[in-house]
């Protein structure tokens, strides 16, 4: 077996990317600290074609360099806007009929791998600062909690790979469904 160049991969060039059907999935990121962070985050949203991040509060914006380390290029493909209060972007997507999933460790949290997309709904992914979570009233204000099962000592996962994980199982359930 051959490892495959990079030219072989067959990506979109940005254009195409900026005019390829979205995945109906978009990221708010809730005062998120690290910068590697936020770029992990845009590179896995480029992968997965989602539609659109909110930074929000302490969460820094592009252009930065500790951005960019890890984004490799994806701030200029993902779309992005900032906003200062959390909450403001979840009334606004909440008024479109986005359905607000906060990833969380909460009561009645519904558990990844039972969550299952209903087709033709629009979902927003809340991912919370590395310490506190996603805020309090964030949660409050969400359609569901989903919690990511985790079976080890450790009580959380890095907020970039907890990105990862919970992108592709959306990403892969909302693909199996009838279009």
């Amino acid at each position: 077996m051959r490892k495959l160049k990079n030219s072989e991969l067959d990506r979109l060039d940005v254009s195409e990317f900026k005019q390829a059907e979205k995945s109906p999935i978009i990221l708010v990121l809730d005062n998120i600290r690290s910068l590697n962070n936020i770029g992990s985050v845009f590179r896995t949203s480029d992968a997965f074609l989602i539609e659109k991040i909110y930074l929000c509060g302490i969460t820094a914006q592009p252009p930065h360099n500790d951005i960019r380390k890890t984004a490799l290029g994806s701030t200029e493909t993902v779309d992005w806007e900032y906003a200062e209060n959390t909450m403001d972007v979840i009334e606004k997507l909440k008024e479109e009929n986005v359905k607000i999933c906060s990833i969380e460790q909460a009561e009645n949290a519904t558990m990844l791998n039972d969550f299952s997309p209903q087709p033709e709904t629009e979902y927003a992914l809340v991912f919370g600062n590395e310490v506190k979570g996603v805020s309090q009233n964030v949660v409050d204000a969400s359609d569901t909690v989903i919690e990511i099962p985790q079976f080890g000592t450790k009580h959380s996962l890095n907020i970039s790979v907890s990105c990862g994980v919970v992108i592709w199982d959306v990403f892969s359930k909302l693909k199996k469904q009838p279009i």
